[in-house]
């Protein structure tokens, strides 16, 4: 008995300093990656502003939210990482590992290009407030306002008209900061600094946004515009972009036109920029909700994003459209 019993000691013992190892691998390597970004000497523009300038590329495999199977768990340790990207790879349809698999994708697998790489701290989300790593609830005041939509979308057809289709659909935009997610293409943006303004382009959809740093007031609440109302200013070495007035044509996963955002742009090393932000609307979620992740520097020109609202593809879905009403009016 007393044999058998310090055996079981021994044994919890080990597997106590394993689990303990474990963690503490996490722990380390995650802190490793701050504390290296947190010495970091920031260049500064001839005017003294933090130098953001540049090609910024948003490519990554890891989830906006963390997988369910993933509960818990902040991060992967640098072997589950090199685990997770050769399980992606090996995929075959060109989508992230944990993005679903839903019905097939209208562009070839070659044409997808989200990239290889989990995000560079290892996270298993984009999410990282609230620490579930999943966003918060809708409101009831958000389901009804889907169910409400859903109903008008029953008495036409989704092709009545161009203004059926969405915004992104028909490339008017693709709005924000949905636009500043990682994408399955065109995941480049540009910063083009001057003294009192920040150009923010970003390649899906050629989205621009060109935000003041002067401390004017927002415009009145009555105007609404795509991309909101933006209103930047430095905080240290972040830029902190604070955006309201949103158009309710542009919702971002249904937010309402009390979405507030504000987005931060940090330099944390020479080819890094750490993109946040966070979104509150209390008529759309249970609780504001925030991302992180960083861009990498590109090193490649932007080409032209030849998409506009008379594109091909809106033509055509028309004009399917009204066919299919002549073949049921004629049975």
């Amino acid at each position: 008995m007393l044999e058998a019993s310090m055996k079981t000691k021994h044994i919890l013992a080990v597997v106590g300093a394993i689990v303990l190892l474990a963690f503490t691998s996490i722990s380390a390597y995650s802190q490793s990656i701050n504390q290296n970004r947190g010495s970091y000497l920031v260049e500064k523009t001839a005017w003294g502003h933090p130098n953001i300038q540049g090609l910024w590329d948003r490519r990554t495999i890891t989830p906006l939210e963390r997988p369910e199977r993933l509960a818990g768990k902040p991060f992967l340790t640098p072997e589950e990482i090199r685990a997770y990207e050769r399980a992606s790879a090996a995929r075959g349809d060109g989508r992230p590992l944990d993005s679903g698999r839903g019905g097939p994708s209208v562009h070839d697998p070659s044409d997808l290009d989200y990239g290889s790489n989990v995000v560079a701290t290892g996270r298993t989300s984009l999410v990282i407030d609230p620490e579930s790593g999943r966003i918060p609830p809708y409101t009831e005041a958000a389901r009804k306002r889907a169910s409400a939509a859903a109903k008008t979308r029953e008495l036409r057809g989704s092709a009545d008209s161009w203004t059926d289709r969405s915004l992104t659909e028909r490339c008017i935009t693709w709005g924000i900061p949905q636009g500043l997610l990682p994408q399955a293409y065109n995941n480049n943006v540009k910063i083009v600094q001057t003294p009192d303004h920040v150009m923010i382009y970003t390649e899906m959809v050629h989205d621009v946004r060109i935000i003041p740093l002067d401390g004017r007031s927002h415009i009145p609440e009555s105007i609404t515009q795509w991309h909101g109302d933006p209103r930047g200013r430095w905080e240290g070495n972040t830029l902190v972009v604070e955006s309201t007035n949103f158009s309710p044509e542009s919702s971002f996963r249904r937010s309402n036109v009390n979405l507030h955002l504000v987005e931060r742009f940090t330099r944390t090393e020479d080819d890094m920029l750490r993109y946040e932000f966070t979104v509150n609307d209390d008529t759309t979620w249970e609780r504001p909700w925030g991302v992180s992740f960083p861009m990498i520097r590109g090193d490649q020109p932007i080409y032209e994003f030849a998409c506009h609202e008379g594109n091909h593809g809106l033509l055509n879905i028309l004009s399917v459209a009204r066919n299919l009403e002549k073949q049921a009016a004629a049975q």
